[in-house]
């Protein structure tokens, strides 16, 4: 199976289609990340936090989000799949995140640890956040208006002997854990979950802790027992009404063979 993770926070399911054993959990007393950061291309449209590392180019792009929206907006109005894309397919571990609304609350967020590659990940991505997110109902036409889609793609995954070793605003942690009963848990938080929240490493460490499920007292000595992998991901945020005005100009031109409707309001 392919491990099925969301890296945001807010109660309900931490996993979906993982075993029982090393990659289950369950969100608890972890409220929703707030907006995101949108300074830089527009007002809508901009690489988030943590995106890019050591200065490469970046790999995420613009057309990923866009792809996002073509598989979800076909599958609510049951048009065949958009073709193929053209950006790369190489592979990568990957979370695609929805939001919603003016206050950008978090409507879907699951991604997987396992390099997949983006043309099938991000298909199959696409449509489990939106539609399996154990957190909230299945995706909408009515919302699609008032959506923002997010692909983060993880790179530079590094195993740290110390659960403090990491910056907040530069890194996601992924823990792993026992349950009070000796089941092992793991949970995720992508890196700008702690900086949104405007939470120290305690804190982050201790939320993600109930979010994997585990209900007993967090004592420092147990904290130590955790391990803990740190990563960086490259992120970009698109509004839906940018993935409209890059559809209806023809800059983004990926051919899902039908119009997309005109909308008279975005809210």
């Amino acid at each position: 199976n392919v491990s099925r993770a969301n890296g945001l926070g807010g109660p309900g399911g931490n996993v979906i289609g993982g075993s029982s054993g090393s990659s289950s959990g369950t969100n608890v007393l972890s409220p929703a990340p707030i907006g995101y950061n949108t300074s830089g291309l527009s007002p809508n449209l901009s690489p988030g936090p943590g995106s890019g590392s050591g200065g490469r180019k970046m790999v995420v792009s613009a057309e990923m989000c866009c792809f996002c929206f073509d598989v979800l907006y076909c599958h609510l109005y049951g048009y065949q799949p958009p073709r193929t894309p053209r950006f790369t397919n190489d592979p990568f571990p990957l979370f695609v995140t929805w939001k919603i609304g003016r206050d950008k609350r978090l409507r879907g967020c699951i991604g997987t640890f396992s390099a997949m590659h983006l043309h099938s990940g991000l298909r199959e991505y696409t449509l489990t956040s939106a539609l399996k997110d154990s957190r909230f109902p299945p995706m909408t036409r009515d919302e699609l208006p008032r959506l923002f889609c997010s692909v983060s793609l993880l790179t530079n995954f590094e195993d740290v002997g110390d659960y403090l070793d990491w910056e907040v605003g530069i890194h996601g942690i992924r823990i792993e854990f026992f349950s009070e009963k000796g089941s092992k848990r793991t949970a995720t938080y992508l890196p700008e979950v702690a900086k949104e929240q405007g939470w120290d490493h305690i804190q982050t460490i201790d939320s993600l802790l109930r979010k994997g499920g585990y209900k007993a007292l967090i004592t420092n000595e147990f904290r130590k027992t955790i391990k803990l992998t740190r990563y960086r991901s490259e992120k970009m945020t698109m509004a839906y009404a940018e993935y409209i005005a890059l559809r209806q100009h023809h800059h983004y031109q990926n051919g899902i063979g039908h119009s997309v409707p005109s909308y008279n309001h975005y809210s």
